[in-house]
């Protein structure tokens, strides 16, 4: 009977779809991990998760197994074996599942039982739901292999536990959002404490469309102590030492990140998000609009983190309402950042526009119209410089204006991604504040101040007409956020947010904003998931809605 084990835990960043890719990175981590007896991978990392209706495709699946053979057989020269997640099709069932390869074959393939059908997960759509599993019997240790969700109710494990398994290994691609490291370890405590098993939690780090999955994977021991930690946002594999004692295998030695705060989470979350669908993507590089506020300041500096200062183009675009404040305040923010900066005016196209309209707008005051007009000169700007030169417009409204439609269509709205989507204006302020202190780890952008201080200092504006301010239109930010954090993340009714210490007029009416506003961010651009309810795949709200929130 084998005492001992040598297990590599490989947080690796997989493409959806690009399954040669994949196995070149499985083929990377393994040599990486070489001298190891087994090298655990994410979930799903042939296909990239969450691989959607791609998975649906027979082609697809067929390579996705063509390619696992292939690793199949590269493990007949002695090295490591691998755990390695992909579709698999048997019996004309389409399962989520895990694949032991050892000694140049499939040697076993378990199935994931707990289909997530929630928030961003809808894997019911395109899998079938497998039987309870037994476990795997490697080098005579008998090894658990619970999916992502079959840990977050007890029963999968609990099988494992009666079927023999002495330890449990958890492929997952757990995409992050704020708090959520804390959630996945206690549900990870929980079962070891149901079934006095050690558990190896492996995790994907990269982006992928609007979910960005932060690694951080970890072991636990036998008495629920953390034995590993890798680090989060990176690629990483660490090689963990088990060892069969008096009551059964344990981890006894592996590495230990050092801890994380949430600002540095989500500023981490936006830059590798953001760097992986531009790369990904094939993007030379981002263009956006720098408008001498704070949203379009930090999504730079972001950007400029993310992909490094030569591939971030910024364009100031003035109208005749622009400050001089504001032109000023932008080119500082450019040149802090080293970024490429330039200033093409809309007041040509201002002009034509409303020349081009006068007969129809004959006998009508100005109106929010013409503010529109602007931003949409704005967009149209931005739109043919990417179409000219090849980078993706980045947009740069936060979460906050999302919500109650402070945002224009077809003008500030322009993009192909946003990373302050999910991101409230209060917490804009801080980010910025938080990285004139700090140069996160892996960014490609400079040490020292990249936000000025007056653009934190003063108020917003969109500067659409003469000494226009955002509190003109909207609720003081910190009211507003608390307020759209009630209704949005907590699913609050408007009884329950006044209760919070808002008026009941200010609350229905951010309600009222809200619901509106469900047109526009259905054409929004995607961005980086950061909370628990993020527009889109998470919050999925009809357009055409009757229902008026009541006291």
């Amino acid at each position: 009977m084998t005492d001992q084990l040598s297990i590599a835990l490989a947080q690796i960043n997989p493409t959806v779809g690009d399954v040669a890719g994949n196995a070149d990175r499985i083929r990377h981590a393994r040599a990486e991990a070489a001298g190891a007896d087994l090298v655990v991978f994410p979930e799903l990392v042939l296909s990239g998760y969450p691989p959607e209706d791609l998975v649906l495709k027979p082609a697809f699946q067929g390579a996705c197994r063509e390619a696992c053979e292939a690793l199949a057989a590269e493990t007949d020269d002695g090295g490591p074996a691998l755990l390695v997640g992909l579709p698999w099709r048997e019996d004309g069932r389409l399962y989520n599942a895990v694949a032991l390869l050892d000694g140049g074959r499939v040697t076993a393939v378990r199935h994931k039982v707990l289909l997530p059908n929630y928030g961003v997960f809808d894997e019911k759509r395109v899998f079938d739901m497998g039987e309870m599993p037994g476990p795997i019997s490697f080098r005579d240790v008998r090894i658990g292999t619970p999916i992502c969700e079959d840990i977050w109710q007890p029963s999968v494990v609990e099988c494992l536990e009666e079927n023999g398994a002495e330890l449990l290994l958890v492929p997952n691609g757990s995409p992050f959002e704020a708090t959520k490291d804390d959630i996945r370890l206690n549900i990870a405590v929980e079962r070891v404490v149901e079934s006095g098993l050690p558990l190896a939690y492996v995790n994907q780090a990269g982006g992928q469309d609007e979910l960005v999955f932060d690694g951080a994977s970890f072991v636990l021991g036998r008495d629920r102590a953390l034995r590993a930690q890798l680090p989060a946002w990176v690629e990483s594999v660490a090689v963990t030492s088990w060892e069969r004692g008096r009551d059964g295998m344990d981890c006894i030695a592996a590495p230990m990140a050092a801890g994380r705060d949430a600002l540095t989470d989500i500023y981490a979350a936006m830059m590798l998000g953001l760097r992986d669908y531009v790369n990904k993507n094939h993007f030379p590089g981002v263009v956006l609009g720098l408008s001498g506020g704070i949203d379009s300041a930090l999504s730079a500096a972001v950007a400029v983190d993310a992909l490094g200062a030569a591939r971030v183009r910024c364009v100031m675009m003035p109208s005749s309402y622009t400050s001089r404040t504001s032109l000023d305040d932008a080119q500082e923010a450019a040149a802090a950042l080293g970024a490429s900066y330039e200033t093409i005016s809309i007041q040509p196209a201002m002009g034509a526009f409303s020349q081009m309209l006068a007969s129809a707008f004959e006998g009508r005051r100005e109106d929010v119209t013409e503010e529109n007009i602007q931003a949409r000169a704005r967009g149209l700007t931005l739109m043919a410089l990417s179409n000219k030169f090849g980078h993706m417009v980045l947009s740069t409204g936060n979460k906050s204006e999302m919500s109650v439609g402070y945002a224009t269509l077809y003008g500030d709205m322009c993009g192909g991604y946003n990373v302050l989507k999910d991101v409230y204006k209060t917490t804009v302020f801080a980010l910025a504040d938080w990285r004139n202190h700090n140069r996160p780890d892996g960014a490609l952008g400079p040490t020292g101040r990249v936000v000025p201080q007056n653009i934190i200092d003063k108020p917003p504006s969109a500067e659409l007409r003469p000494g226009q301010i955002d509190q003109d239109s909207l609720p003081p930010y910190d009211a507003l956020d608390d307020i759209l954090e009630s209704l949005i993340e907590d699913e609050r009714s408007v009884a329950e947010t006044v209760a919070r210490g808002h008026t009941i007029e200010t609350v229905q009416r951010v309600w009222h904003m809200l619901d509106i506003a469900e047109y526009k961010r259905r054409q929004a651009p995607p961005g980086v998931k950061l909370t628990r309810r993020a527009f889109g795949r998470d919050r999925r709200y009809p357009i055409v809605n009757g229902y008026r929130g009541t006291v």
